[in-house]
C-alpha cells in the first residue's frame, strides 16, 4: 500500500509537470491562468510568477484581471521580489481603486520599498522613498488595520536618516574640517529636535569649535575660543553630568587659559 501511494504521488506530480509545462507554452490565456492559479494555491510561487508574466501584458486594467495581478504582485512579495512586487502592487491601486484588497494592497506595495532600504551608510533615496509612500498610506488609512504597523516602519526608518546624518557630521570632525562640523551638528540638531544622539552631537561640536580655536591665527582666535566656550556652556546646560565631561573640562581650562592674553 505505502509503495503504491508513491507511486501515485510520483505520477500525479509528473502530470502536474506536464500540466504547466503545456500551460507555459500555450497560447490560451484561459489555460495559463488556471495553471497559474493552481501554482500560486500550491505555494509554487515561482512557477506561478513565470505565467503571470506571460498573460500580465495583455490583461493590464482589465477589470477581469484583478485576482490575477493580486496573485502576482502577493508572489512577487513572497519571494522577496521586492522592486517587482512594489511596483505591480502600486499598479493594482491604480486600476483597481474601488477593490476590497486596496488598503492591503496599498499598505504592502508601500512596504515593499522598506526592504530595499540600504544600511545608513549607504545613500538613503530608496530609505525616503519609503517613508513617502508609507505616510501616503497612513495619511489615506488612518485608521487602517496595518498603521501601527506603518508607523512603526516610518519610526524605523526615519531613525536610520537620523543616524546617517549623525554620523555625516561626525566625518567632518574626524577628518578635522572643523568649520563644516560645526555647521553640520547645528543642522543635526535643527533637523532631529528630540534626538538622541543631541548629547553626542553637542560634545563634537564643542570638539570642533575647540579644535579650531586652539589651532587659528591670532587675528580669529579670541572669537573662536569664546565660540568654544560657549558650546562647553550649551553641552553642560543640556547635561551637567555628560560622559564627556572630563575632556569637556580640560578643554574649558585650556579655552580659559588661551583667553587671558586677550584680556591684557
Amino acid at each position: 500500500m505505502k509503495k503504491f501511494l508513491v507511486l501515485f504521488a510520483v505520477v500525479l506530480f509528473l502530470i502536474s509537470c506536464s500540466d504547466y509545462q503545456r500551460a507555459l507554452k500555450s497560447e490560451d490565456v484561459a489555460l495559463k491562468f488556471a495553471s497559474a492559479t493552481k501554482m500560486y494555491d500550491s505555494k509554487k510561487y515561482g512557477k506561478a510568477i513565470r505565467l503571470f508574466e506571460q498573460i500580465a501584458p495583455a490583461n493590464k486594467g482589465k477589470a477581469s484581471a484583478e485576482k490575477m495581478f493580486y496573485m502576482y504582485s502577493q508572489a512577487l512579495y513572497i519571494t522577496n521580489q521586492y522592486y517587482l512586487a512594489g511596483y505591480q502592487f502600486e499598479s493594482f491601486v491604480a486600476s483597481y481603486p474601488k477593490s476590497e484588497k486596496i488598503e492591503e494592497t496599498s499598505f504592502l506595495g508601500a512596504k515593499s520599498f522598506t526592504f530595499l532600504s540600504p544600511i545608513y551608510s549607504l545613500d538613503q533615496t530608496d530609505t525616503n522613498k519609503a517613508i513617502d509612500k508609507l505616510q501616503n498610506y497612513i495619511d489615506t488609512y488612518p485608521d487602517g488595520k496595518n498603521i501601527v504597523e506603518a508607523n512603526s516602519l516610518v519610526k524605523m526608518l526615519r531613525e536610520k536618516l537620523e543616524k546617517k546624518a549623525f554620523e555625516n557630521a561626525k566625518i567632518y570632525n574626524t577628518v578635522s574640517n572643523y568649520k563644516a562640523a560645526m555647521v553640520a551638528f547645528d543642522n543635526f540638531m535643527i533637523n532631529f529636535p528630540g534626538t538622541p544622539y543631541k548629547e553626542k552631537a553637542l560634545y563634537y561640536k564643542l570638539d570642533s569649535a575647540y579644535s579650531l580655536a586652539i589651532n587659528s591665527v591670532p587675528t580669529k582666535m579670541k572669537e573662536r575660543l569664546e565660540n568654544a566656550k560657549t558650546a562647553y556652556q550649551v553641552l553642560m546646560k543640556f547635561k551637567a553630568d555628560t560622559e564627556f565631561k572630563n575632556k569637556a573640562d580640560q578643554m574649558l581650562a585650556r579655552i580659559d587659559n588661551d583667553l587671558k592674553q586677550f584680556s591684557k
